[in-house]
């Protein structure tokens, strides 16, 4: 093989002979594709997370190979099954010798030619995002270009058929570390129970994804901005309370200190200029001249950012009882939703489309219509809705699963719980 100049065990297996002989891939384990007649499920994954358009032609290339279905949960009794199918089909890759490594190569698009190609092809067919049928060579073609766009989008890597960093990053993850990491998460799948709760919120940390479940069906799906890596969000099982309206922001202690000091000292206008407000313990106005940022002094002062278009929370912040004093809200950094690594916050959960998302939380909710909650968010007005009933959320960290259609997904390992000694994505902060 052209990317190695040794005999790597690779040459001595017959791939297609292999896809064929397990006749389980990644993108096929269940045995029902009644759905793929009326959907693009493809294009539906890419719309949820709102990567862009691929084209009304865009699965022409492939048309044997399946993606999700937008309406398939992360978390459900039906997809152990399918994960232990996955696992059955990667200990038969990982005994046929795995896959190759994908060298990187620059600028990859339809119709080019490039060496890198033709390991690029095996292993995609290997995983199942490549018919095996497609004829090998060393061009980029429409196969190639669907197939990495597929790949990409099972990965929670932005689907743009081009193989960038990430994308050759996951690729040459082997085929033993992804086994392991779906054996890892089958305990987690199996573990989970909503216990028998009929409209549920999932948010998986690794995935930075929300999903709003009812009677087994997503309703919506969300982009979340996570925590970092030294900020970690935590696992929790909770019921969300309460939706706060236009609210302020009190700053935890916990930024003051480790945010809000040493941008102070840098960026002396950085509270006037965000609207947030100094209080001390009987709640009068302090001005930022009257405190010295250079040294803890501010850590016992209340920091209060006021309602508006600036506010850290945005529109819309969502309660529920957690021992970590964290939640859910919006956000007026709405550019942070594009990034495929999206592990920014101090713990607390970003939500795009949150107004959505809130007007299924509160459709059950007397007095709560879209037409009211569009109207209070206009007027700016401090206002708080409790939920009744309350809606059960759970806050999962899944890296690794097979919905009920088969199609199996994997999220990197950002804090490291898996076990198996991956590097976790950089923070952007």
């Amino acid at each position: 093989m052209i990317w190695n100049t040794g005999k790597p065990r690779h040459e001595h297996v017959d791939r297609r002979l292999l896809l064929r002989g397990l006749g389980l891939s990644a993108a096929s384990l269940a045995a029902s594709r009644a759905f793929a007649q009326t959907e693009d499920p493809l294009q539906q994954l890419i719309e949820q997370n709102q990567r862009g358009d691929l084209g009304q032609g865009f699965d022409s290339a492939s048309r044997t190979i399946h993606m999700p279905k937008a309406s398939l949960p992360t978390l459900s009794p039906a997809n152990v099954p399918t994960t232990e199918a996955a696992i059955a089909h990667y200990e038969q890759i990982v005994a046929a010798g795995g896959w190759p490594q994908v060298p990187q190569a620059d600028r990859l698009r339809t119709g080019a030619r490039h060496p890198a190609v033709v390991a690029l092809r095996q292993r995609l067919t290997l995983a199942g995002d490549l018919d095996p049928s497609a004829v090998e060579n060393d061009i980029y073609d429409s196969y190639v270009d669907a197939a990495v766009k597929r790949f990409q989008a099972r990965h929670g890597i932005s689907a743009d058929g081009r193989p960038g960093a990430l994308t050759i990053k996951a690729l040459n993850i082997p085929a033993e570390q992804r086994l392991n990491q779906l054996r890892v998460n089958l305990t987690r799948l199996r573990a989970f129970n909503t216990k028998g709760a009929r409209r549920f919120v999932v948010c998986n940390i690794p995935a930075a994804q929300l999903e709003a479940i009812e009677n087994g069906t997503v309703m919506s799906r969300h982009i979340a901005v996570a925590g970092k890596p030294d900020r970690p969000s935590p696992e929790l099982n909770s019921n969300i309370v309460e939706i706060n309206f236009n609210p302020y922001w009190t700053v935890p202690v916990s930024i003051v200190r480790k945010d809000l000091i040493p941008k102070m000292q840098v960026e002396p206008d950085y509270l006037t200029r965000y609207g947030i407000r100094i209080l001390d313990q009987k709640n009068n106005e302090l001005t930022p001249a009257q405190v010295n940022w250079f040294s803890d002094e501010a850590v016992n002062y209340k920091f209060k950012q006021d309602p508006g278009e600036r506010n850290s929370l945005g529109t819309m912040r969502i309660n529920f009882p957690s021992a970590h004093g964290v939640y859910m809200h919006d956000t007026p950094y709405k550019n942070l939703f594009g990034d495929d690594v999206r592990f920014d916050s101090s713990g607390c959960m970003r939500i795009q489309n949150v107004r959505d998302l809130v007007a299924w939380l509160l459709s059950e909710t007397t007095g709560w219509s879209r037409i009211e909650i569009d109207d209070v968010i206009k007027s700016g007005e401090r206002k708080d809705a409790k939920l009744k009933p309350q809606v059960p959320l759970h806050w999962v960290y899944i890296t690794a699963w097979a919905t009920a259609d088969g199609v199996v997904q994997f999220r990197e390992d950002i804090y490291n719980k898996d076990g198996l000694h991956s590097a976790p994505a950089a923070s952007r902060g």
